[in-house]
């Protein structure tokens, strides 16, 4: 017997009993849907975090003060004195593989413009900065070195904090705004970036001379952070490790002996690529998981045609002994009964896949959450498909070639 008949055979099988059929293939539908609309989520996500990431600048350093331990107690790293302005200076004169440095300070506090006020953090910071995080000035101009050398009371908003004190839609530039009681001049507003994938307002925030911040808000000398940028992605750890000794260095943390063991670092530092690598592996366990739990629909799906197709054997077993005893072989029925498994699983995987893109695009446009459909997942569908077919309908089809021919006629 030809394959060309053997589809034959299975399409007017399938078609005979259309809602069984349908319902046999309903399972590999929804599963093979929930696969591609769980692994667009994924991989939407992990494309988001990693642009986010890109946009905050892929080569960006952070140094922060580390946490000490003193009476047995560790302290809170934020409150630790360690990053000086000669930290920064000797990193920005000595460092060979940083483009750009910005040393850090901020507060919390209330902004206030009018009868307006917003709750907002500013940053002290210099302009370097803008470099480093990869921001634009949209309106008006950044502090210049005579700003920060003077210590003047300017500052630059985000858009976020513009849209809450000026809400009539005024312009901002020149007016007068305080931070609690302090008053700064604005001179600039950044260009509008929004929430990353971590729910985070990129504009609100306000950026000022960190003299200013240092002198007139916070009255204290050292530093909260400095962030830098290396000259490019692939020298970040060199960056990191000359970084790394100038403050052990200045530091006199006192390296390891025959005797004596290393000074822990009283400094913290941490590269967007660590970042980076740390999000890109929880995005893919997110996603494998995803899709393991999608996939658990495939397996129910594979376990009702096996179970239909067992049960079509037991309804069509004179008709089997009848094909047996005209001709037809074992392995004929076998190929009949496989290619009707396969069939009614690679056409609920093709509705699947369909059901499955407009799923993940509705998912985009009422929930808003980043979607990519990338074309392998699809081709594993088939695939997942195909094998689902073969390994659950083997049993049934082995079961209906093993019939007997004289049996299969007497049976009732």
């Amino acid at each position: 017997m030809n394959y060309a008949n053997l589809f034959k055979i299975a399409i007017k099988a399938i078609f005979a009993n259309k809602t069984r059929s349908f319902l046999t293939a309903l399972g590999i539908i929804i599963g093979i849907a929930s696969v591609i609309t769980m692994l667009a989520v994924g991989q939407g996500t992990k494309m988001s975090i990693q642009a986010n990431i890109a946009e905050m600048g892929s080569n960006m350093i952070m140094i922060g003060p580390g946490a000490d331990r003193r009476g047995g107690v560790r302290q809170d790293a934020s409150s630790m004195e360690t990053l000086k302005m000669t930290d920064y200076e000797s990193i920005r004169d000595e460092c060979t593989y940083i483009k750009a440095i910005s040393p850090m300070v901020n507060k919390s506090g209330q902004f206030i413009y009018g009868n307006e006020n917003t709750p907002s953090t500013i940053y002290g910071v210099n302009k370097d900065y803008l470099e480093i995080r990869q921001i634009s000035v949209a309106e008006g101009e950044i502090f210049t070195l005579a700003d920060i050398k003077s210590s003047a009371k300017v500052c630059v908003l985000g858009q976020t904090v513009v849209d809450n004190l000026f809400p009539n839609g005024g312009d901002p530039i020149g007016k007068v705004i305080r931070f609690n009681s302090i008053p700064f001049r604005v001179i600039g507003v950044l260009k509008k970036k929004g929430y990353n994938s971590m729910g985070m307002d990129q504009d609100d925030l306000v950026l000022a001379p960190y003299t200013s911040v240092m002198k007139r808000i916070l009255a204290q000398t050292y530093l909260s952070g400095i962030q830098c940028s290396a000259t490019t992605e692939g020298v970040t750890d060199k960056a990191t490790e000359q970084i790394t000794n100038i403050l052990r260095r200045n530091h006199k943390l006192k390296d390891a002996t025959d005797t004596t063991p290393a000074d822990e670092d009283d400094f913290n530092i941490r590269s967007q690529e660590e970042l980076s690598s740390m999000m890109t592996s929880t995005t893919n366990m997110l996603t494998i998981l995803l899709g393991c739990v999608a996939g658990i629909s495939l397996i129910v799906g594979g376990i009702g045609i096996m179970n239909i197709m067992y049960v079509s054997v037991t309804e069509r077993t004179r008709e089997i002994g009848l094909r047996m005893s005209v001709g037809a072989r074992g392995i004929d029925i076998l190929n009949q009964f496989l290619i009707e498994a396969i069939m009614l699983s690679v056409t609920g995987g093709i509705i699947g896949v369909m059901l499955g893109i407009g799923a993940s695009y509705m998912i985009k446009s009422f929930a808003h959450w980043p979607i990519a459909i990338e074309a392998w997942t699809i081709v594993m569908s088939f695939a997942v498909c195909t094998f689902t077919g073969v390994f659950f309908g083997w049993y049934p089809a082995k079961k209906a070639a093993q019939l007997d021919p004289i049996e299969a006629l007497r049976y009732e």
